[in-house]
Protein backbone atom coordinates (compact mmCIF):
# COMPACT_ATOMS: atom_id res chain seq x y z
CA UNK A 1 0.00 0.00 0.00
CA UNK A 2 1.16 3.66 -0.71
CA UNK A 3 0.73 5.72 2.63
CA UNK A 4 1.45 9.04 0.41
CA UNK A 5 -1.28 8.40 -2.00
CA UNK A 6 -3.54 11.90 -2.40
CA UNK A 7 -6.32 12.30 -4.70
CA UNK A 8 -7.29 15.27 -6.71
CA UNK A 9 -10.38 16.11 -8.54
CA UNK A 10 -9.86 18.34 -11.64
CA UNK A 11 -12.86 19.24 -13.53
CA UNK A 12 -12.91 19.51 -16.81
CA UNK A 13 -9.09 19.86 -18.10
CA UNK A 14 -8.07 20.45 -21.79
CA UNK A 15 -6.19 17.09 -23.10
CA UNK A 16 -3.04 18.43 -24.02
CA UNK A 17 -2.87 20.70 -20.41
CA UNK A 18 -3.75 16.95 -18.53
CA UNK A 19 -0.81 15.64 -20.83
CA UNK A 20 1.57 18.07 -20.04
CA UNK A 21 1.39 17.92 -16.20
CA UNK A 22 0.75 13.86 -15.97
CA UNK A 23 4.56 14.13 -17.45
CA UNK A 24 6.13 17.32 -15.12
CA UNK A 25 4.41 15.20 -12.17
CA UNK A 26 6.48 11.87 -13.10
CA UNK A 27 9.57 13.25 -13.98
CA UNK A 28 9.53 15.90 -10.60
CA UNK A 29 12.78 15.15 -8.92
CA UNK A 30 9.96 14.98 -5.56
CA UNK A 31 7.98 12.61 -6.90
CA UNK A 32 4.39 12.00 -4.68
CA UNK A 33 1.69 9.43 -5.88
CA UNK A 34 -1.42 10.97 -7.13
CA UNK A 35 -5.35 10.12 -8.70
CA UNK A 36 -6.68 12.19 -10.89
CA UNK A 37 -9.96 12.42 -11.28
CA UNK A 38 -11.51 14.36 -14.31
CA UNK A 39 -12.84 14.89 -17.69
CA UNK A 40 -11.84 16.21 -21.12
CA UNK A 41 -13.34 18.50 -23.52
CA UNK A 42 -14.32 16.06 -27.17
CA UNK A 43 -11.34 14.80 -28.37
CA UNK A 44 -9.87 11.82 -29.88
CA UNK A 45 -6.68 10.18 -28.92
CA UNK A 46 -4.65 7.61 -30.40
CA UNK A 47 -2.51 5.11 -28.31
CA UNK A 48 1.11 4.43 -29.45
CA UNK A 49 0.03 1.04 -31.35
CA UNK A 50 -2.50 3.29 -32.95
CA UNK A 51 -3.30 3.20 -36.92
CA UNK A 52 -5.12 6.62 -37.60
CA UNK A 53 -7.20 4.55 -40.68
CA UNK A 54 -9.37 3.59 -37.18
CA UNK A 55 -9.98 7.19 -37.42
CA UNK A 56 -13.17 6.98 -39.84
CA UNK A 57 -14.08 10.55 -39.94
CA UNK A 58 -13.14 12.88 -37.10
CA UNK A 59 -15.58 15.91 -38.28
CA UNK A 60 -14.72 18.90 -36.04
CA UNK A 61 -13.22 16.82 -32.70
CA UNK A 62 -9.63 17.15 -32.81
CA UNK A 63 -7.11 14.48 -33.12
CA UNK A 64 -4.20 14.27 -30.56
CA UNK A 65 -1.38 11.62 -30.85
CA UNK A 66 -0.43 10.40 -27.35
CA UNK A 67 1.79 8.44 -25.51
CA UNK A 68 -0.30 6.04 -24.10
CA UNK A 69 -0.22 2.36 -25.17
CA UNK A 70 -3.47 0.90 -26.91
CA UNK A 71 -5.59 2.35 -30.15
CA UNK A 72 -8.39 5.05 -30.55
CA UNK A 73 -10.73 6.25 -28.39
CA UNK A 74 -12.85 9.48 -27.63
CA UNK A 75 -12.67 11.05 -24.45
CA UNK A 76 -15.63 14.44 -23.87
CA UNK A 77 -17.76 15.47 -21.05
CA UNK A 78 -19.82 13.15 -18.97
CA UNK A 79 -16.58 10.40 -19.00
CA UNK A 80 -14.90 9.74 -15.83
CA UNK A 81 -11.46 9.67 -16.37
CA UNK A 82 -8.70 8.63 -13.64
CA UNK A 83 -5.16 8.79 -14.28
CA UNK A 84 -3.01 7.05 -12.17
CA UNK A 85 0.46 8.93 -11.35
CA UNK A 86 2.30 5.93 -9.43
CA UNK A 87 5.18 4.62 -8.23
CA UNK A 88 5.07 1.29 -9.87
CA UNK A 89 8.19 0.00 -8.66
CA UNK A 90 7.67 0.68 -4.91
CA UNK A 91 4.14 -1.48 -5.89
CA UNK A 92 5.77 -4.50 -7.35
CA UNK A 93 3.33 -4.09 -10.34
CA UNK A 94 4.37 -4.94 -13.58
CA UNK A 95 2.52 -3.27 -16.65
CA UNK A 96 -0.11 -6.54 -17.14
CA UNK A 97 -0.78 -6.75 -12.88
CA UNK A 98 -1.56 -3.10 -12.82
CA UNK A 99 -4.53 -3.59 -16.08
CA UNK A 100 -5.70 -6.22 -14.29
CA UNK A 101 -6.02 -4.26 -10.78
CA UNK A 102 -7.58 -1.50 -12.85
CA UNK A 103 -10.16 -3.63 -14.94
CA UNK A 104 -10.57 -5.13 -11.64
CA UNK A 105 -11.45 -1.76 -9.65
CA UNK A 106 -14.25 -1.08 -12.64
CA UNK A 107 -15.47 -4.39 -11.76
CA UNK A 108 -16.01 -3.71 -8.85
CA UNK A 109 -17.34 0.05 -8.95
CA UNK A 110 -20.14 -1.45 -11.34
CA UNK A 111 -20.81 -4.03 -9.15
CA UNK A 112 -21.92 -1.45 -6.69
CA UNK A 113 -23.87 -0.22 -8.88
CA UNK A 114 -25.55 -3.50 -9.48
CA UNK A 115 -24.04 -3.45 -13.28
CA UNK A 116 -22.77 -6.66 -14.24
CA UNK A 117 -19.50 -6.53 -16.70
CA UNK A 118 -16.87 -9.10 -17.84
CA UNK A 119 -13.79 -8.60 -19.73
CA UNK A 120 -12.51 -9.83 -23.20
CA UNK A 121 -9.38 -11.41 -23.71
CA UNK A 122 -6.58 -9.77 -25.94
CA UNK A 123 -9.25 -6.57 -25.72
CA UNK A 124 -8.25 -4.65 -22.92
CA UNK A 125 -10.73 -2.77 -21.22
CA UNK A 126 -14.29 -3.71 -19.12
CA UNK A 127 -17.87 -4.32 -21.23
CA UNK A 128 -21.40 -4.59 -20.39
CA UNK A 129 -23.32 -7.32 -22.69
CA UNK A 130 -20.30 -6.60 -25.13
CA UNK A 131 -20.56 -3.04 -25.32
CA UNK A 132 -17.38 -1.42 -24.09
CA UNK A 133 -17.70 1.11 -20.54
CA UNK A 134 -14.51 1.47 -19.73
CA UNK A 135 -11.28 1.85 -21.54
CA UNK A 136 -7.98 1.28 -20.26
CA UNK A 137 -4.56 2.83 -21.84
CA UNK A 138 -1.39 3.34 -19.50
CA UNK A 139 2.33 4.19 -19.89
CA UNK A 140 5.29 3.23 -17.52
CA UNK A 141 8.25 5.34 -17.83
CA UNK A 142 11.21 4.66 -15.43
CA UNK A 143 9.12 2.66 -12.41
CA UNK A 144 6.08 5.39 -12.66
CA UNK A 145 2.88 4.87 -14.49
CA UNK A 146 0.83 7.56 -15.77
CA UNK A 147 -2.70 7.93 -18.08
CA UNK A 148 -5.37 5.33 -16.79
CA UNK A 149 -8.66 4.68 -17.72
CA UNK A 150 -11.54 6.13 -18.82
CA UNK A 151 -15.22 5.47 -17.77
CA UNK A 152 -18.20 6.41 -19.83
CA UNK A 153 -20.78 7.85 -17.31
CA UNK A 154 -23.45 10.07 -19.13
CA UNK A 155 -22.19 11.41 -22.19
CA UNK A 156 -22.88 12.34 -26.03
CA UNK A 157 -21.69 8.31 -27.53
CA UNK A 158 -22.03 9.52 -31.08
CA UNK A 159 -18.81 10.10 -31.20
CA UNK A 160 -17.81 6.72 -30.74
CA UNK A 161 -19.29 5.84 -34.12
CA UNK A 162 -16.59 8.21 -36.11
CA UNK A 163 -13.87 5.62 -35.05
CA UNK A 164 -13.17 2.13 -34.29
CA UNK A 165 -13.54 2.00 -30.60
CA UNK A 166 -10.28 0.85 -30.04
CA UNK A 167 -9.34 -0.73 -33.24
CA UNK A 168 -12.43 -3.06 -33.06
CA UNK A 169 -14.99 -2.07 -36.53
CA UNK A 170 -18.50 -1.85 -35.18
CA UNK A 171 -17.44 -2.38 -31.34
CA UNK A 172 -20.30 -0.50 -29.57
CA UNK A 173 -20.27 1.44 -25.93
CA UNK A 174 -22.72 1.99 -23.50
CA UNK A 175 -22.72 4.10 -20.37
CA UNK A 176 -23.77 3.70 -16.61
CA UNK A 177 -26.80 6.06 -16.92
CA UNK A 178 -28.15 3.54 -19.26
CA UNK A 179 -28.01 1.28 -16.83
CA UNK A 180 -28.29 2.70 -13.54
CA UNK A 181 -29.77 6.17 -13.79
CA UNK A 182 -29.83 6.73 -9.98
CA UNK A 183 -25.99 7.66 -9.82
CA UNK A 184 -24.93 10.88 -9.54
CA UNK A 185 -21.23 12.01 -10.71
CA UNK A 186 -20.48 12.63 -7.57
CA UNK A 187 -21.33 9.28 -6.10
CA UNK A 188 -19.07 7.41 -8.80
CA UNK A 189 -15.94 9.76 -7.76
CA UNK A 190 -16.48 8.86 -4.24
CA UNK A 191 -17.22 5.05 -4.69
CA UNK A 192 -14.08 5.41 -6.84
CA UNK A 193 -11.99 6.62 -4.68
CA UNK A 194 -13.32 4.54 -1.65
CA UNK A 195 -12.49 1.41 -3.76
CA UNK A 196 -8.82 2.63 -5.13
CA UNK A 197 -7.63 3.59 -0.87
CA UNK A 198 -8.28 -0.52 -0.47
CA UNK A 199 -6.36 -1.56 -3.22
CA UNK A 200 -3.11 0.91 -3.46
Amino acid sequence: MLEDLTFKSLGNVNYHEAHALMKSHIEHEKFSNEIWLLEHPPVFTLGTAADEKHVLNPKDIPVVQSDRGGEVTYHGPGQLIIYFMLDVKKLDFGPKRLVSTIQGFVKDLLHGFLIECNFVKGAPGVYVDNKKIASIGLRISKGKSYHGISINFDMDLKPFQQINPCGFKGLEVTQIKDLNRDISQLQLEKSSIDLLKNIF
